[in-house]
């Protein structure tokens, strides 16, 4: 590999957007001192920028830079998030609340689920959400962020305002943006990129790429022919039609994500706006009839026409390839159920951050990043999975081919360990935690056959007890933080409102 023994000095980032300028941010703040950082985008090209919900995780990357979270919050037009509600995924009519918080309180040798589950078979337990502080608020629409009672939250931000943001902090650190369409890409004998030609004639030279270019995957795929893992079979949308709509009321702390006939629209409170969108499989229901689906469904003025995405579920078989980083859609792409779009961003920057090839790049780093990035996108592939799968709708084609199809034998494993068990489980860099699977197993539908015989030393009494004293406290600290709207007015607001 070329350079594979020279320093890396110059880094081109190509494309723009959350994930472009995310990434500018990151190298500039982190690395910029030893390193020259190149951003190339053009105005002409637009981002997709529908993902306007986040995960708690984003803090990490905000401590990182040294993001205060009102300003970020107040320039993006941002409210809350303590969760995600899924309407009518079980089964029409029915809803849950996928919520940040972690529920009840675990023993040494089994979690809390298996204390819920005997309460449930004696008539003392609650729902689940009862015994989760976030849960509780969310329903509650109440939120506070408190010295000593910081709460596991997310945010609903305008994605596009959110790419502005962090411009101006990379260019506070040196960022060198250069405006204009990549018309090529050149190679160095060895097949590793040496530099992006611009429509301008411009020569934009470097020693490591980061493709930002979005589904196009121009650097990653187009140029380098990584290859596609195609997971569609198991996530079948395929099209996202996105709208904005006018507030109608006050908003709610948790994004809605409400089953329709053939996919799931989406509804995310902005402080002066709303995001809608309809994600669907172009093979059980038409354009134009999708269409129709959202705009009947949509709660305010529309701001402009819904706009069509077009996409494929699945991953890059190299997210690091050559002198190539692939972040952001480039790298693949999951639907935007859990809000995990970001999350994958920041990772993958994290990531980057801590191996970078400073003294050039080397085969075991390169290696590494990939293991991980693959171990971290395939428990997301299978956690999304398992709301279509684990459902009771046979009402349309949809739904029967999700509840019928097969599924990664890793996810079978999880629900089946949960179904005879009530065990549920987190490996080292995975996302998801014990109380995401077990709020979205049980809002599903799924029930443990049997808890863990360490519950049994309890007597009934003392179960209940235990159940009631974490139920009160829940109930207790959610009731002393105003209302969401208020604490939004009072910490973050928008000069959009």
């Amino acid at each position: 590999m070329n350079n594979v023994h020279n320093r890396i000095k110059k880094v081109v980032i190509a494309g723009g957007g959350t994930a472009g300028w995310m990434t500018a941010a990151g190298l500039t703040k982190l690395l910029g001192k030893n390193l020259e950082v190149v951003l190339v985008e053009s105005d002409d090209i637009g981002t997709v920028g529908v993902g306007e919900a986040t995960i708690p995780t984003l803090h990490i990357f905000h401590r990182l830079l040294n993001i205060k979270e009102s300003e970020v919050m107040a320039a993006t037009n941002a409210t809350f998030k303590l969760g995600i509600q899924f309407e009518n995924w079980k089964a029409l009519g029915e809803d849950y609340i996928h919520s940040f918080g972690f529920l009840g309180k675990d023993c040494w040798a089994c979690g809390f689920q298996h204390f819920w589950v005997k309460g449930r078979q004696k008539g003392i337990a609650t729902e689940i959400g009862d015994y989760c502080v976030e849960h509780l608020g969310a329903r509650q629409g109440r939120f506070a962020v408190l010295p000593n009672q910081d709460l596991n939250h997310a945010y609903h931000m305008d994605a596009s305002l959110y790419a502005k943001f962090l411009r101006r902090i990379s260019e506070q650190h040196g960022i060198r943006r250069m405006e204009g369409k990549i018309r090529e890409v050149q190679q160095h004998m060895d097949g590793t990129i040496s530099a992006l030609l611009l429509e301008s004639g411009e020569l934009v030279e470097g020693d490591l790429f980061i493709d930002c270019t979005g589904f196009r995957a121009l650097l990653i795929e187009q140029t380098l022919n990584t290859g596609f893992e195609d997971w569609s079979h198991w996530l079948p949308c395929d099209s996202a039609y996105a709208v904005q709509t006018k507030t109608t009321h006050e908003p709610v702390a948790y994004t809605r994500a409400i089953a329709r006939q053939a996919g799931w629209q989406w509804k995310i409170p902005l402080q002066s706006r709303v995001g809608n969108g309809l994600v669907f499989c172009s093979k059980f229901i038409t354009e134009a009839e999708a269409k129709q689906t959202l705009v009947d469904n949509l709660e305010g003025e529309m701001m402009f026409e819904p706009r069509l995405i077009k996409f494929k579920t699945g991953t890059r078989r190299q997210h690091w390839n050559k002198n190539c980083v692939a972040i952001g859609l480039s790298s693949g792409f999951l639907e935007p159920l859990e809000s995990t779009s970001i999350h994958l961003i920041q990772r993958s920057i994290i990531r980057l951050l801590q191996m970078f090839p400073s003294n050039g790049i080397n085969s075991a780093d390169v290696a590494e990043f990939n293991r991980q990035t693959k171990i971290e996108m395939d428990n997301i592939r299978d956690f999304i999975i398992l709301h279509y799968k684990a459902t009771e709708r046979t009402d349309t084609k949809f739904w029967r081919y999700c509840k019928d199809m097969e599924i990664p034998d890793t996810l079978a494993h999880r629900m089946e360990l949960f179904k005879q068990s009530g065990k549920v489980y987190k490996f080292a860099q995975e996302l998801f935690g014990e109380s995401s699977w077990l709020q979205v197993l049980i809002g599903q539908g799924l029930m443990p056959e049997q808890y863990h015989p360490i519950v049994d030393l309890m007597p009934d009494s003392e179960l209940n007890d235990f159940l009631m004293s974490i139920k009160q406290n829940v109930k207790r600290t959610v009731s002393q933080f105003p209302t969401h709207h208020e604490f939004i007015q009072h910490y973050c607001k928008s000069s959009l409102v």
